[in-house]
Order: C-alpha cells, then structure tokens, then sequence
C-alpha cells in the first residue's frame, strides 16, 4: 500500500469512528431523557431488540443464512457480551460514584486500547500517538475535574468498563477484514438482545407512543454507530483511532446544551481545547 493510500485510509477511518461518536453521543442523550421515567435493562433491551428487527427487516432477504454465518462465532460471542457488560459496568458506577469521577476513570479507555493494541494485535504505537492520547485524557481530567474519594472500590466499576470497552475495540479490529461488518453488526445485537432478555421481564414497562418512538431512535444510533465503528476498524488500527475518542465528550457537550440547556463552564471549554 502506498503512503498516499495509507493516509486515505487513515482519514477516512478517524472520519468514522467520529461520526460514530457523535452518534453515540445522541443514543446517550436519548437515553438520559428516557431513564428519567422508564427502567435501565427494560430500554436496554428493546435498544437492541429494535437493532436485530431493523437488520432482519432491511437485510434479512437479502443476505439470508449469511447474516449469521460466521467463521469466529467465540469472537463474534466475546464482542458482544464486552459491550453489554462495559455498559453495565459504568451503571453500577453511577449508584456509588459522581457522573463526573465515574465518566473520568472510564475515559482511562483510549489509553488502554492504546496499550493492548501492542501486545494484542501487534501494531505499533508511536510516541506521537501516546503522546495525543495522554494529552487527550488530560483534557477530560480537566473537564470533568474529579475530586477526592475516587480510589475506592467503587471505582473499579468505571475502571472495569474503560477495559472492557478497550478489548471490545481490539476483539473488533481482529474481526475487521474477516467477517462481514453486517454479520459481526447482527451478532452485537443477538448476544445483547438475548443477555439483556434475562431482567427485562422483571422490569417491563409498556411505553408511551412517545417513548416508543424515543426506544426507535436510540436503536437506530446504537445500530449504525457500531456499523461505524467496525467499519472505522477495517480502516486503521484502534491506537491510531484511540485520540479521537475523546471527541465523544465534545459532541456530548453540545447535545447536552441543545437538550437541556447545560452550558459549558471556561475551564471545560479549556479542557476541550485540550483535547481537540
């Protein structure tokens, strides 16, 4: 591959994994909105129960049994059960902990992908790329400004999902160029449909007409960002991508103030400025 090609590939693959963050970053501001009057594992899974609907629906005819044939079924399993327990991971923080030091300790993650890219897939991290990374999580210490009492137990809960969510980066680069991108998409949306099936009964709620079409949208973010992010993986290796996860905060930022009208304060606009 040529140098010019290389950085094609590059570009396009930080374009993507922004434009997944951003929507990310809508799927959690709808959620914010809608945890406010409806139970966690209840919207959790309707959340991706929407995502394997919407996949059967639009690709269903045309992909048939190759929807789910896959060569890593383990990996495709792994990925999977990753991000449903790094979500969890980070709502067992919020009972013990501030949003602010949970949401610090858990921004520890591009640092850890950073670190098990070496060792897991073999890339090579440059001191540039080390050196964007922990500036970017200076930028987050900056922002979220995290007080005392944060070495706790408590905070091995945001600790675990800052992991958890690095290996699910490392396990979706390693499936990246080996599995159909909307195979590996299907098979996140069956493994969490099917953990998150276990307490939903417990806690169902018939929803609204409005909070119908809030669970509708939040499966629709949830589904083409990770269609994003594994597409962004084909493209470029995660240490490479792991700076621009920071730019999740940036575009949450800006939701919140279109949400709820929460405006940022100087020394947050600082740490953005930090960051970017």
């Amino acid at each position: 591959m040529t140098a010019d090609a290389h950085h094609h590939r590059t570009m396009r693959g930080i374009v993507l994994i922004m434009s997944a963050l951003f929507m990310f970053s809508a799927m959690d501001t709808l959620a914010k909105h809608m945890l406010k009057v409806y139970p966690m594992s209840a919207l959790m899974w309707v959340r991706y129960m929407i995502q394997v609907a919407v996949m059967l629906v639009l690709l269903g005819p045309r992909m048939g049994q190759r929807l789910l044939r896959t060569s890593h079924p383990w990996l495709q399993t792994l990925r999977g059960v990753l991000l449903v327990a790094g979500t969890t991971f980070f709502y067992f923080a919020l009972r013990y902990l501030p949003l602010a030091e949970a949401a610090a300790i858990s921004f520890v993650g591009p640092v850890l992908t950073a670190l098990l890219s070496g060792p897991m897939l073999g890339d090579k991290v440059t001191r540039r790329q080390w050196f964007a990374v922990t500036l970017g999580f200076i930028g987050v210490l900056i922002i979220l400004r995290p007080g005392g009492g944060v070495l706790s137990l408590a905070a091995l809960f945001p600790l675990a999902t800052a992991l958890l969510f690095s290996i699910y980066q490392i396990v979706t680069r390693k499936l990246a160029g080996r599995e159909h991108p909307y195979t590996t998409l299907f098979y996140t949306a069956i493994v969490g449909g099917a953990i998150t099936s276990i307490a939903a009964p417990l806690h169902w709620v018939t929803p609204t007409l409005n909070q119908a079409g809030f669970m509708f949208c939040i499966g629709l973010l949830g589904g083409f960002g990770h269609l994003l992010l594994i597409r962004a993986m084909e493209h470029t290796s995660p240490s490479t991508l792991a700076p621009f996860f920071y730019s999740q905060l940036i575009w949450s930022t800006l939701l919140a103030f279109l949400a709820f009208g929460d405006f940022p304060k100087p020394l947050t606009l600082f740490g953005m400025l930090v960051i970017v």
